[in-house]
């Protein structure tokens, strides 16, 4: 019965209007009558969180620009239609051919463009301004779209450097910058590129993909809503709450303590979790929750970090990615509900400080992406700098 009246609610049959903090499940009510303070542990509560400032986004900035024009080692991950369609690097891709491979080069320059954003006096802004203007110019962005549609190419990148594309289109089209105007209107052939294959792919995708990894496919419509609701693109918009809601909704107990996979830099629960707040209105969202994973709302939960033992692995560095990843996921939880989740902070924060240390100094293996998930983290814990 709950289910069929979850589904009503996702349709706008009944009001999403009110408190609904109350009734939420018997999970709660055991800890009712304690505080958040009687609950965390004391090490907890008392570690200070990352907070990112200028000197940080100093050390963060030196990441991306020592690596968006660093062309080799690279991952192509290329499906070649002849041998006429080998080629270097920075001639099947222009724009985005540094750090590693092509996903993480397009996330690279959202981090320059984040970082110049919120602290428009990072050390080496004019250096910054040039590399993006340099990388994103029309020119190397008509070469992207062309690599995109190669018969062999129609599902590169398919859904996390799309995502991460649209991450970058929209941190763009929001900075109040001549110089983000100029570079969102060159991105923009790709942008509508990737936007159609978005709306193109999805209906066709019967089953979501549930992995710790690139494919994950909660992850892939997370950023792409985002992208959505902010350029108000109402067609990619609708469908990417209607493919979460097929994918999604009936989901029960997620098994997070199968969790993490050994090369895992996303949870598969909470990312799940990650696309349906965004998507359902609060009333379905918190009965969604309950069945899926209601030990969230528990004051005590606690998840253990995800322990890396060797960082110049490129696979097992994966794992302080997932770290941010996850706190990514609990603030954002805690900022939209904070009646509910306001303890979560403190998870993140626990999150955060494990790997943050490594990020910079780190080895190629981890330095040319971790970066930019320590800088998405950290945007979205809210905390700010002291004045």
């Amino acid at each position: 019965m709950k289910r069929i009246f979850l589904i009503l609610l996702c349709l706008g049959i009944f009001s999403c209007k009110g408190d609904q903090s109350q009734d939420t499940g018997n999970n709660e009510t055991s800890i009712d009558s304690l505080s958040t303070e009687d609950l965390i542990p004391k090490a907890l509560k008392n570690l200070k969180p990352v907070v990112l400032n200028l000197e940080e986004s100093n050390k963060l900035a030196e990441l991306p620009l020592n690596c968006i024009d660093t062309e080799y080692p690279n991952k192509l991950g290329q499906t070649l239609e002849n041998k006429e369609a080998i080629g270097e690097p920075h001639e099947l891709h222009p724009a985005f051919y540094g750090c590693f491979d092509w996903h993480s080069s397009v996330h690279a320059h959202w981090s320059l463009v984040s970082l110049l954003k919120q602290f428009p006096d990072v050390e080496k802004k004019e250096a910054i301004r040039e590399s993006l203007k340099n990388s994103i110019t029309a020119e190397n962005i008509r070469a992207e779209v062309e690599y995109f549609q190669r018969e062999q190419s129609g599902s590169y990148e398919r859904t996390y450097g799309w995502a991460w594309l649209l991450k970058l289109a929209e941190e763009l089209k929001t900075w109040e910058d001549p110089l983000g105007e100029e570079l969102a209107q060159n991105l923009q052939p790709l942008t509508d590129l990737i936007v159609q294959k978005y709306i193109e792919f999805l209906p066709k995708l019967n089953y979501p993909i549930r992995v710790g990894e690139h494919t994950n496919t909660a992850f892939g419509l997370s950023f792409a809503y985002d992208y959505a609701k902010t350029t108000e693109h109402e067609e990619l918009m609708e469908i990417v709450k209607k493919r979460a809601q097929d994918f999604y909704l009936k989901d029960d107990d997620c098994p997070v303590s199968w969790e993490p996979g050994g090369y895992d830099f996303l949870s598969p629960c909470l990312s799940e979790i990650d696309i349906m707040r965004r998507v359902l209105p609060k009333n379905a969202f918190s009965l969604w929750i309950n069945d899926f994973m209601p030990q969230l709302k528990n004051k005590d939960f606690q998840m253990e970090v995800g322990e890396v033992s060797d960082r110049t692995d490129g696979k097992l560095v994966h794992l302080d990615g997932l770290n941010f990843s996850r706190a990514w996921i609990f603030y954002g939880l805690a900022n939209q509900y904070p009646e509910q989740f306001e303890h979560l902070k403190l998870l993140a924060n626990e999150h955060v400080s494990y790997s943050f240390p490594n990020v910079v100094g780190d080895s190629y293996e981890g330095g040319h992406w971790l970066g930019t998930f320590a800088i998405y983290a950290l945007k979205e814990s809210g905390n700010k700098p002291k004045e």
